[in-house]
């Protein structure tokens, strides 16, 4: 039995999920990781094209178990000290038409990806030694008062509700105009009862620059 000490933690590793509008700048925020490889089931990279990073493409189900065992056997990803998944809800979509393909009944394919997805976060989660990063899509939703909800977006509700509890932060990526007109991009961590956000590290100010390496060394502080 080994005993650990919860300072370590935080050093070792963050885990962060990122949600926003499409256009917002999420596959953009993977090129501020310290070294990351890419694991991309959008097929969007060229907003980082630029910054020549290393990428996998997800377009099957085997594709997710082929490169979870590279990550975590493979001597050649020890280089790598940031895993990210762009997106985590298009993931879900193909882990979604793999259950479909099984079976005729949609509640059960719908059953099946939620079960896959907990099982898929949270293996790429707990990948030893990397920071991970998972973006997802913003759902808009209302409450019983008609006011907007905004938060990470997931194929069934279900899903969608749950995924905030598996990460240490949860930041919502927002784009609004100055008073001059001019978009500004921001990354809220703290929720303000209509943008879903948290900061398990307690670190982060309300509103941080999109910088993940500038947040992942401010947690780390």
């Amino acid at each position: 039995m080994e005993i650990k000490r919860t300072s370590k933690i935080a050093n070792d590793k963050v885990t962060i999920l990122v949600y926003g509008p499409s256009g917002a700048g999420k596959t953009t925020l993977i090129q501020t990781l310290p070294n990351p490889i890419v694991l991309s089931a959008e097929g969007g990279l060229l907003s980082i094209a630029d910054a020549d990073l290393p990428f996998i493409e997800i377009t099957k189900m085997e594709d997710l178990v082929e490169v979870y065992q590279w990550l975590t056997e493979s001597k050649e990803a020890e280089e790598f000290k940031s895993v990210a998944l762009d997106s985590i809800s298009e993931i879900a979509e193909v882990v979604l038409g793999h259950a479909k393909e099984k079976s005729k009944d949609p509640r059960q394919a719908y059953g099946f990806m939620q079960d896959e997805m907990a099982k898929i976060i949270r293996a790429f989660r707990d990948i030893d030694g990397r920071h991970v990063y998972m973006s997802a899509k913003v759902e808009k939703t209302q409450d019983e008062t008609g006011r907007l909800l905004y938060g990470p977006a997931m194929p069934g509700q279900k899903m969608g509700q749950s995924l905030p509890y598996f990460f240490d932060e949860v930041l919502a990526l927002r784009v609004e105009k100055d008073d001059e007109g001019n978009s500004q991009r921001a990354i809220q961590t703290q929720p303000d009862g209509v943008w879903s956000a948290k900061d398990r590290s307690g670190k982060l100010e309300s509103w941080m620059d999109p910088d993940l390496g500038g947040i992942i060394k401010a947690i780390q502080s």
